[in-house]
């Protein structure tokens, strides 16, 4: 299956009475490729997802209960982050607009993905920037008002990191100033992963 098969899976498979139509489709978005991605590397879900076996289960009962029979014979297996990654999660959490239990799983996923070497909102299936951004205002609301001149949200994160952590991520005197601003602060367009997925997919099957 293709990610966007997955995501119509989850999204079509009845009542979502924990959260929203856009939580839900964030949620969708993560995990229809993360298991993807997983089943194609060879690795456990939960490697790609960022998500212990009984965080994945109560988030997948409290969002897509049609789906967790599915989702509770996935081997499980311990996560151990990497310390940038445990950063990031503590540092999402830390700023969490109520610090439930739902925003905790998403501050792990979201953490866990941005290892991956795309832009953020591509790594977490969303359908551009823009997405990503109304979930950052919506759960990490604090976060969202600090990145106030629309950084890379990716960029922007490790920088809230190495402040935390008291490192300077820059040289440069202020951003206005620096030689690389694009780096930062440019476009973050492109095509997303699911719809990468989709293209390739229907060109393999009409070669």
């Amino acid at each position: 299956m293709e990610p966007q098969d997955v995501y119509g899976w989850l999204m079509g498979g009845g009542e979502r009475a924990a959260c929203d139509a856009f939580d839900a489709h964030v949620v969708a978005s993560i995990l229809s490729l993360s298991l993807c991605e997983a089943a194609a590397e060879g690795v456990r879900p939960g490697e790609r997802i960022g998500l212990a076996h009984e965080d994945l289960r109560s988030l997948v009962g409290s969002v897509f209960p049609a789906a967790r029979r599915q989702f509770d014979g996935l081997a499980p297996g311990e996560l151990v982050p990497a310390d940038d990654e445990a950063c990031l999660r503590e540092l999402l959490f830390r700023h969490s607009s109520e610090g439930s239990a739902f925003e905790y799983q998403l501050a792990a996923m979201i953490a866990r993905r941005a290892m991956r070497p795309n832009h953020l909102w591509q790594d977490l299936g969303l359908r551009n920037r823009r997405e990503l951004s109304w979930l950052m205002e919506r759960h990490f609301e604090s976060l969202a008002r600090k990145n106030a001149r629309d950084m890379k949200w990716k960029k922007f994160l490790y920088r809230m990191i190495c402040r935390d952590e008291g490192f300077r991520l820059c040289t440069a005197p202020s951003c206005s100033e620096c030689d690389d601003f694009e780096h930062c602060f440019g476009a973050e367009d492109g095509e997303s992963l699911m719809a990468q997925s989709r293209r390739t997919a229907d060109l393999a099957l009409h070669a």
